[in-house]
């Protein structure tokens, strides 16, 4: 893996919904649309923010949503044309901000021409080979992707289909993208990466690529494929669900799993990304938020922000024809527009990101937990050469709570508290801490 990466902490964004872009069909006024400066404006804040790369959702010609692509090789026009991709990469690189874009590989559009041809032409045929077919003969059918009919899926065992995926990596790699999310990985062979990437990186070493794994053997899946990483899923759900339930069993479980994790690749972590409910919402309870936030920038992994769960965005995905549209909202030109509740909110994130910037081992320090229980968790991680070991606490109770063992010099504090505050080495009600740990006797 690129060794930049493990300084990388991404601010995901859904360029369509976050530019105004209508997603359930064209503008009403036809031709390319301009909107992709508008990401732009916001890169000062994002680096503010501390994160130094940009994880964008679809931004190529597509039929609706940006999963429906129609062109790998187009700029959607509701976004803009080849010199709005060019302007954007300039102003990243001024700010040394990295660039990550979302490859929808498994499938395409039905107005794809390839699957336009395929579905014309029928299976056996030479056209037809582009995508996978369920049935025999007059009764078979193209297949698509749980359950969508507009996404045609692609036949991934043949060569020309790897071909094509090689070539569309290659080429935005070379117009300064510098790696890859990748669309529904866990619907694709791994195998099929192993013929794509070695063509890929022979051209671009330093591009990173990221698997989209929801399910199934995350480790595995890296090793057969040959990606970097994967979207570390399980550690999210357990994230939101403990604290949601006031069950920290289920965070230790997690990150247990997520440590032997470590040994084989470094995951992508994150607690909010364009297809789930906004943490604000999943977590229920206001007070606690931002204790999913400490655990994201205190544990391994290379981190996401999901543009506006810095600013304490709302949002439910709902299972309906348009479902995903209070998680994509549209933002507003500057991020002077934004309304003055959430920044308290950013400037959490910014004290949390701080942390992390001043502790950059944490990236793939394994850690331990401590102590657990339902509405306590203390967690440990030590640097490589054994000099510095930090914990962090978390209380969900409405009681003070004490770790069993005791901490050092309290670090940083919930709320943005002045750390002289309360009792040393307590945690207050609904609170979260990060000590230097004592020294061990």
């Amino acid at each position: 893996m690129p060794d930049w990466v493990d300084h990388a902490i991404w601010w995901h964004a859904y360029p369509l919904g976050f530019t105004g872009a209508p997603v359930h069909g064209p503008d009403a006024d036809p031709g390319v649309r301009h909107r992709l400066g508008r990401l732009a404006e916001w890169l000062d804040y994002v680096v503010e923010l501390g994160c130094n790369g940009l994880l964008l959702g679809p931004v190529f010609a597509a039929q609706t949503h940006g999963y429906d692509t129609i062109d790998h090789f187009a700029l959607d026009p509701r976004l803009g044309g080849d010199e709005d991709w060019d302007a954007l990469v300039a102003a990243a690189r001024d700010r040394g901000v990295r660039l990550v874009l979302d490859g929808v590989f498994n499938h395409v559009g039905r107005d794809h021409p390839r699957a336009r041809a395929a579905l014309a032409a029928g299976p056996g045929t030479e056209a037809g080979r582009w995508v996978r077919w369920t049935g025999d003969g007059d009764g078979a059918v193209p297949e698509v992707f749980e359950g969508h009919g507009q996404l045609v899926v692609l036949d991934h065992s043949q060569p020309e289909v790897a071909e094509h995926v090689a070539q569309v990596m290659s080429h935005w790699l070379e117009r300064g993208a510098d790696g890859w999310r990748l669309d529904a990985a866990y619907a694709v062979r791994p195998e099929f990466w192993r013929s794509v990437l070695p063509v890929v990186r022979a051209r671009h070493p330093q591009a990173w690529v990221l698997g989209e794994m929801i399910h199934g053997d995350y480790a595995a899946y890296v090793a057969e494929s040959g990606i970097d990483s994967v979207t570390q899923y399980e550690l999210w759900k357990a994230v939101w669900s403990s604290l949601a339930d006031r069950n920290f069993y289920e965070l230790a479980w997690a990150l247990d799993r997520h440590r032997a994790f470590l040994d084989v690749f470094l995951p992508q972590t994150f607690v909010g990304n364009h297809d789930v409910t906004r943490i604000a919402d999943q977590v229920g309870d206001a007070r606690h938020v931002t204790h999913a936030l400490a655990v994201l920038f205190f544990v391994a992994g290379t981190p996401s922000v999901y543009a506006g769960d810095e600013q304490g965005f709302r949002g439910v995905k709902e299972d309906r024809a348009g479902g995903d549209d209070a998680i994509r909202p549209e933002f507003p030109p500057s991020p002077g527009d934004l309304a003055p509740d959430g920044w308290p909110v950013y400037r959490e994130h910014q004290r949390l990101i701080g942390f992390r910037r001043r502790h950059p081992w944490l990236v793939r320090a394994p850690g331990s937990t401590v102590q657990v229980a339902n509405e306590q968790l203390v967690l440990e991680s030590a640097s490589p050469d054994g000099t510095e070991r930090l914990r962090l606490v978390l209380n969900l109770g409405d009681e003070p709570f004490a770790p069993q063992e005791g901490v050092g010099e309290r670090l940083l504090r919930s709320g943005g508290l002045d750390l002289a505050e309360g009792p040393e080495g307590v945690v207050p009600p609904h609170a979260w801490a990060v000590f230097r740990a004592q020294a061990s006797r």
